[in-house]
């Protein structure tokens, strides 16, 4: 994947998902700007994940573009704070505790693969995201997940359970799969304090 967001934008970012969550928060972290860069009008699909002492605490996002970079993580940024809803809304009291992430993400493109055995060799752990779809069932993880669930058939497992199926129906049922890569940034140290 060629970066084409800088760090200094990927820090804007950042900072513009801070704020965005902050002042729904009704608190004010700062004057917010309006964003002029060009890179950050493109229409990407982004997530936006929250963590508390490392823990996930909110992930929300699109993989097809939805508007620009810029509206995208404002968006998202709100979603993973308030509407997710395997979490309760954030709370003022946390915002000083949350770690955030987000990620810029490639298009998806379809993975062909012959059995189980060939999914396994077309995967590049660390490297892609994973969307997986049966029927109506389908989940997606992004590539940083390859860091607690590094073995694929683990990850696999992982992903079919969390699209509500059996954990072998990658192997078992040829599901359609779609890869995707990420540029990602996260917020420094300091947000992991008690």
């Amino acid at each position: 994947m060629q970066d084409h967001i800088t760090e200094d934008q990927g820090r804007f970012l950042l900072r513009l998902a801070r704020e965005t969550i902050a002042e729904k928060l009704g608190k004010q972290l700062g004057k917010r700007r309006d964003v002029v860069d060009p890179a950050l009008q493109v229409e990407c699909g982004t997530f936006v994940t929250l963590k508390i002492g490392g823990q996930l605490r909110g992930c929300i996002g699109n993989l097809e573009p939805v508007g620009s970079i810029y509206e995208s993580i404002r968006r998202n940024a709100l979603n993973a704070a308030f509407h997710d809803s395997r979490f309760p809304e954030l709370t003022v009291e946390e915002l000083a505790k949350v770690h955030i992430d987000i990620s810029i993400l490639t298009r998806p493109q379809a993975l062909t693969y012959r059995d189980g055995a060939d999914l396994i060799a077309r995967l590049r752990p660390g490297i892609d995201g994973v969307i997986l779809r049966l029927g109506r069932y389908s989940a997606t993880f992004l590539p940083q997940v390859w860091e607690q669930l590094p073995l694929a058939e683990e990850f696999l497992a992982h992903l079919c359970r969390k699209a509500g199926l059996s954990e072998m129906a990658w192997h078992a049922l040829h599901p359609e799969v779609e890869t995707y890569q990420v540029q990602c940034f996260e917020e420094g140290k300091r947000d992991e304090r008690g």
